[in-house]
This record gives C-alpha cells, sequence and structure tokens, in this order.
C-alpha cells in the first residue's frame, strides 16, 4: 500500500507570491500534523507560494528529501489536458508515501482522475489552504485507487481554516 498526500498550499499574502503571516502558521500546522506520517518524499510546485509552504513543513520532517516538481504548477489542467494527465501519471501509486505541495486545481483533478468522474468535475472540488487529501494505492492487483480523505482541515485552529475559498463557500 502507498499513499499520496496532497496538500494545497498555506495562505499567499497580497499578490500571490509569498505567504501571509497566517500562511506561514497554516504551514508549520501542516508540518507538525504530517511529523508522523510516514512521508518519505515532499514535491511541490516551482511557485513561491508552494515552495515556501514545503520548505516550511520540510522542518518538521528532517532528512526527508525536497525537490521541486514543474507538473504541479498552478495552471488550469483543461488548457492542456495532456499535461494534467502526465502529472496524474508521474505521482500515481508512489513507492512510499509522497506529499505533494500543490494548488487547488491540481487537486481536484488528482480526485477526479481516481474516481474516474469526467473532466468537467474537478473544477468542483475546492481545497482550503493546507488541506489535506490522500489517496490510497492498494498491493491487491485490481483495487481501485481509494480516496481517504478530501480537504482535511484538522490541523488548523478555527480561524485558520476554509482561507482560499470564496466566502459562499466557507463553512462556519
Amino acid at each position: 500500500m502507498s499513499r499520496l498526500w496532497l496538500a494545497r498550499h498555506a495562505e499567499a499574502a497580497p499578490g500571490g507570491m509569498e505567504l501571509s503571516a497566517t500562511g506561514r502558521r497554516q504551514a508549520e500546522l501542516l508540518g507538525e500534523r504530517l511529523a508522523g506520517a510516514g512521508i518519505t518524499r515532499i514535491s511541490h510546485s516551482p511557485l513561491p507560494r508552494a515552495v515556501q509552504t514545503a520548505s516550511i513543513v520540510a522542518a518538521a520532517l528532517p532528512g526527508v528529501p525536497v525537490v521541486a516538481a514543474e507538473e504541479l504548477t498552478d495552471s488550469d489542467p483543461t488548457e492542456d489536458p495532456a499535461a494534467a494527465e502526465a502529472m496524474v501519471a508521474r505521482f500515481a501509486d508512489p513507492p512510499a508515501d509522497e506529499l505533494c505541495i500543490t494548488h487547488m486545481f491540481q487537486v481536484g483533478w488528482f480526485v477526479r482522475a481516481v474516481l474516474d468522474a469526467p473532466a468537467a468535475r474537478w473544477s468542483a472540488l475546492n481545497s482550503a489552504n493546507t488541506g489535506v487529501t490522500v489517496l490510497r494505492w492498494s498491493a491487491t492487483p485490481g483495487v481501485p485507487v481509494s480516496p481517504l480523505v478530501f480537504n482535511d482541515l484538522t490541523h488548523l485552529p478555527p480561524d485558520l481554516r476554509w482561507t482560499g475559498f470564496p466566502p459562499e463557500l466557507r463553512l462556519p
């Protein structure tokens, strides 16, 4: 069994490049949450907000390699479906638990892919900043990939949850 852990980057400051103070705290708490999860590698989008999130998370996971992955960049998967499918293929069935720090669109595309849902369904899958999604591959042939968790925010106190969502999609 292997798991692919997906996390949206932490909250960005205005302008979208650097993390806000809230984002830095979210990333610290995500690192604490994942410290005992068995993560063996961290891959991240090359954009600064994901790079910074990965760096902060990695501080809680000493010795875990951290690498940039161009496939995880922030883009609309429907603009280049072949690239989006290549992203899923690259990270499918990892040899050990891997964390990908990426963007909302990419998390939605991964979940859509493992559920074998139509391409149009990804856009309805919103992830909050540092929301955790986990996909599980079975060692048993023929057993489909299972989404274990989608957009888990239990590592965040209520005041840090639901950032990155439009106000009408936030839960109290």
